[in-house]
């Protein structure tokens, strides 16, 4: 599929009525510590408190009638179960949820308040697909993968399309990875709106799987999901996996304490309240902070949703 400006401008013209445009900030302290001008694009302002409405809202806009009235299904750990919940009924759509029986309470709750279909599985992917499944076929839905759908990563690439609107000078954008569609969004609104910034990815190393991935040239898999990254716990697709191949060229891979001691600069020093998977973003750009000297980057904070009685700091 071949992506322009005028399709990006598009979509997120399509979208905009069901999402916010959400800042862009800098602290003078995160560009003293890592000796660069630093841009936040922060999604956890975001309706539902993160990036993933972007990707709902764009995934059900573009459905046939026929699936609109029948309904949609996905599975989630919490944040596109959000995303998909508050878009289906903003566009009057019918929606089942399929979420692992370990996802944070908070994001349970605040799919439930939109009176949806709510289901629980074990917390194995080969329990959500297979509880997906079953159900997609009794109910005769439409499935919306949370990262591996086309709609979904030209959903996401709002974000790249807003930040390099506001700077269209940057050097660089971190963005975390797990499933791929954020990223590759945002590297394809890069791609096609800027001529020299860069689209770097950045994940937990006890999920290294993108990381390895890149190197090999195929999807590579997880042993353990040990993280306390949640939002980044998934593999890549086959529908994302080579828009990444193609336009990213490095991720960034960072320790546990790492994530943990970007969470406290978040709240301890800047007063934001983020999740630990929009930490991973901000860990990586100080774990290499030498190689952004006197660089324009922006960190995409993905979102906001923490369980505050569980903070891992």
């Amino acid at each position: 599929m071949e992506f322009s400006k005028d399709l990006l401008l598009e979509i997120h013209k399509h979208i905009k009525p069901f999402i916010n445009r959400t800042p862009v900030l800098q602290f003078d302290f995160i560009n003293n510590l890592c000796n660069c001008n630093v841009y936040f694009k922060c999604e956890n302002f975001q309706k539902t408190g993160s990036f993933k409405i972007r990707a709902a809202s764009n995934a059900l806009k573009s459905l046939s009638k026929k699936s609109k009235e029948k309904g949609v299904i996905t599975h989630s750990s919490g944040n596109f179960a959000q995303g998909l919940a508050c878009a289906s009924n903003l566009q009057n759509i019918n929606a089942y949820i399929v979420m692992p029986e370990n996802a944070p309470r908070i994001k349970k709750n605040s799919v439930l308040k939109y009176d949806i279909n709510l289901i629980e599985c074990k917390s194995t992917l080969e329990a959500r697909e297979e509880t997906t499944s079953n159900i997609l076929l009794e109910n005769d839905l439409h499935f919306i993968h949370p990262s591996n759908d086309i709609d979904v990563i030209l959903g996401n690439s709002t974000i790249g399309t807003e930040l390099l609107e506001e700077h269209p000078d940057l050097d660089y954008i971190l963005a975390p990875i797990g499933g791929g569609g954020l990223i590759s969004g945002i590297a394809i609104a890069s791609d096609i709106l800027s001529n020299k910034c860069e689209v770097i990815g950045v994940e937990p190393k006890q999920v290294d799987d993108a990381y390895r991935s890149l190197k090999s040239g195929k999807i590579e898999y997880n042993a353990s999901t040990n993280t306390i990254a949640d939002g980044l716990r998934t593999n890549l697709g086959d529908i994302n996996f080579p828009i990444i191949k193609k336009l990213i060229s490095k991720i960034i891979c960072v320790k546990e304490d790492e994530i943990i001691n970007a969470m406290k600069i978040f709240i301890e020093k800047l007063n934001v309240v983020i999740e630990p998977s929009s930490a991973v973003a901000l860990a990586g750009l100080i774990a290499k902070k030498e190689l952004y000297k006197n660089k324009k980057v922006g960190v995409v904070i993905s979102g906001g949703n923490v369980d505050l009685d569980n903070l891992p700091i």
